[in-house]
């Protein structure tokens, strides 16, 4: 059975290694990867590919960069010229990022099934681009493997057929119980000169925390306090980067003391700091997952969250970007106070066979 698997951006790439290994090992799959070149530069790219041993794609499309609209439609384009020549019998796409949701429109426009991994997540925000991202991916997918319960909630709440919806668990948690421990061996904290679990580390990215003067500028004060505490290690979204240096808060970033940035780490790198950090702050949700699953508390600068069983089960609480909940959040975290954090269901490091088991025993027709 040949099945194309379409990764675009860093969160992609954790979700497919472990199906593209499994499917690799099994004798009647045959993986088509498919690069669309969303995320393009080595650090965004390349470095993960190599940390998670993902096999060089089989196609990249060099879609490149752009708005969402343009970014999208050059999807749309190259892989429509390219599904016809595969002759795949269902297409696989990850997550909730621009290349997941073009692949899908172009296989669903050519009666190729789709096969969405990471299906049901609903913040209930459609100003986040994920979020529309999220909702016509599932309405067009064939099936819809999902990482919670809630999720497969969602999708019923929506009218898709119970048959079309598996509960496989969470795939990305397979990439990091296979990697924590090479993660671990790692020296990044050597090379930032610091001590497990004595500092924090901060991940910054989305638009409605870093597209404006005023967000970005409140996060920036609340750091500036916030790294008087502990030190704070923040390895710099090229998005945010340009935005820093686009409101002139770039000067104030490099001038406190406590503060390391750093460019993107890779995988590895980045669970090692992960790994024994005494808290996390992001605006991403795969790393609420990650924390979650390793135990570290995580505070979510965003308003809402797609992934509810990580404050429930895990160790996640949503602060938005209040200075006066974020600094206290942080002086309980440093005077003892953890949550009790439980591992969601079938976060067990085996999603991946799961959905290949699944797969493989489908008859796709179209």
């Amino acid at each position: 059975m040949r099945i194309a698997i379409v990764v675009g951006a860093r969160p992609n790439f954790m979700k497919a290694a472990p199906l593209v290994r499994e499917l690799q090992a099994r004798a009647h799959a045959e993986p088509v990867l498919i690069h669309t070149g969303q995320h393009y530069d080595r650090q965004m790219s390349q470095v993960f590919f190599d940390d998670l041993g993902l096999p060089q794609p089989d196609f990249c499309l060099g879609t490149g960069g752009a708005t969402h609209a343009e970014q999208t439609a050059r999807i749309m384009i190259e892989f429509e010229r390219l599904l016809p020549t595969l002759a795949v019998e269902v297409v696989v796409v990850c997550g909730d990022v621009n290349s997941t949701l073009a692949a899908t429109l172009v296989a669903a426009k050519a009666e190729v099934p789709v096969a969405h991994v990471e299906a049901g997540l609903r913040s209930f925000d459609r100003s986040m681009p994920e979020e529309i991202n999220r909702i016509v991916t599932d309405a067009l997918s064939t099936v819809l493997y999902t990482p919670s319960l809630e999720a497969g909630m969602n999708l019923r709440r929506e009218g898709i057929a119970a048959e079309r919806i598996v509960f496989v668990g969470n795939v990305m948690i397979d990439t990091l119980l296979a990697s924590v421990k090479r993660a671990q061996a790692s020296e990044v904290l050597a090379r930032f000169r610091q001590v497990p679990h004595q500092y924090a580390v901060l991940t910054l990215h989305r638009p409605s925390n870093v597209d404006t003067p005023a967000a970005l500028g409140a996060l920036v004060a609340t750091l500036a306090e916030l790294q008087q505490l502990l030190p704070v290690i923040f390895p710099v979204h090229p998005r945010t980067e340009q935005r820093l240096e686009e409101f002139g808060l770039w000067p104030q970033i490099q001038s406190l003391p406590a503060l390391t940035v750093t460019p993107p780490l890779g995988y590895l790198d980045f669970i090692g700091l992960l790994s024994t950090a005494r808290l996390v702050m992001t605006d991403s949700g795969g790393i609420q997952e990650e924390t979650t699953v390793l135990g570290i508390p995580c505070l979510t600068l965003r308003e809402n969250t797609e992934r509810p069983e990580t404050i429930t089960n895990g160790t996640n609480t949503i602060v938005g970007g209040s200075r006066a909940l974020i600094l206290e959040r942080v002086r309980s975290i440093l005077g003892g106070e953890a949550p009790a954090a439980r591992v969601p269901e079938l976060w067990d490091g085996h999603a991946a066979q799961r959905i290949a088991d699944h797969l493989l025993l489908q008859s796709w027709k179209h």
